[in-house]
């Protein structure tokens, strides 16, 4: 288990960290900040130039899960984890990977008010002598309030919420430590398991009235996708994207819907590839619009959006499916893609 203590800077998450390991027996300290240092002493420069924070870099988001999992080999858990985690589509991709693990994650927010993390950060002295680089770091920290601000929306509804603003940081751990005794903050994401080979998907397109298709964000991994999910063992592709669709929307499909793309997938590491299949499941009525359900272990939100909107919102191998997909759709006639290009 790893019990993930967010919060801005300022919040206590480092010193209730270590109080914490005292109350929850096997507990060992995880800090991933340090994999963020390892890659900056690793990675070229220029490619630190090009994001604005080590956490905007894949490899960092992958090696937070794999480094969590090489751990729990070593060491009975859970594992306390001080990391400040303000983009949703971070938070998805991270616990999303750690559920698909099966390594359940606390999630608790160790919040304060504005005004007190403005104190706590103007006293903020990490390097005592060192004033221009404190300095540095006070300013940096100043900078995350907004940004932290801009996420309390969904870190609220997300996360088990302790106010550290007038408690200790023994009194903070105490009140995670019970949070974590009682189950609290436990993130109910899909564990959907990680593939170790080829995978068959179905993906279903629904449109309204307008023609805009029907967009879902997932909370167990970032970005935008299609309805629909992984052909299990045996199952017809056509009937696994009409199960998706009821399972995740609880819309039930009268008919197989129609194929618009077979697209084979090319294997990129760590990913397998495989083959994807998008289907036609047809215009939904407004009345069976209102009634779209979101599993909230599985599904955030759903958005029925134009194509030029769909191209803002998909990665491009999913934008690329979609838009041959609709060039079939239009033509009445289903493609055949191989990495994405049309073929015969």
């Amino acid at each position: 288990m790893i019990v993930w203590l967010n919060g801005t800077f300022g919040a206590g998450k480092t010193t209730a960290a270590h109080e914490l390991l005292d109350l929850l027996p096997g507990s060992t300290l995880y800090d991933p900040e340090l994999l963020g240092s390892g890659l900056r002493l690793m990675l070229p420069a220029k490619r630190f130039e090009e994001v604005d924070d080590y956490q905007d870099l894949p490899s960092w988001r992958r090696m937070v899960v794999d480094t969590a999992a090489a751990l729990l080999t070593e060491v009975p858990g859970p594992l306390v984890t001080p990391m400040t985690l303000l983009r949703q589509e971070y938070r998805d991709e991270i616990f999303g990977s750690l559920a698909a693990r099966r390594i359940p994650v606390r999630h608790v927010l160790l919040h304060a008010e504005e005004t007190i993390l403005r104190a706590r950060i103007a006293h903020r002295e990490e390097r005592p002598g060192d004033d221009g680089t404190n300095a540095s770091i006070r300013r940096w920290s100043l900078e995350h309030l907004g940004p932290y601000a801009d996420a309390l929306s969904w870190l609220k509804g997300d996360a088990h919420v302790v106010d550290t603003t007038r408690l200790t940081p023994r009194q903070t751990a105490e009140r995670v430590a019970e949070a974590v005794r009682t189950g609290a903050g436990a993130c109910d994401i899909v564990q959907t398991p990680e593939p170790t080979a080829e995978t068959l998907a179905a993906g279903v397109l629904l449109f309204d009235d307008q023609d805009r298709v029907l967009l879902v964000d997932p909370t167990y991994k970032a970005g935008w996708e299609f309805p629909g999910g992984i052909v299990e063992r045996g199952e017809a592709p056509a009937h696994a994207g009409v199960r998706e669709v009821a399972e995740e929307l609880g819309i039930e499909l009268p008919r197989a819907p129609r194929l618009l793309v077979l697209d084979w997938e090319a294997p990129k590491p760590p990913g397998f590839g495989g083959l994807r299949l998008l289907y036609d499941g047809g215009t939904l009525t407004g009345d069976r619009i209102s009634k779209l359900l979101l599993p909230g272990s599985e599904l955030r939100d759903w958005r029925f959006v134009t194509e030029a909107e769909a191209e803002k919102m998909l990665p491009p191998v999913r934008w690329n499916r979609l838009r041959w997909a609709l060039r079939a759709r239009e033509q009445g006639c289903p493609l055949h893609l191989e990495a994405g290009v049309p073929v015969g």
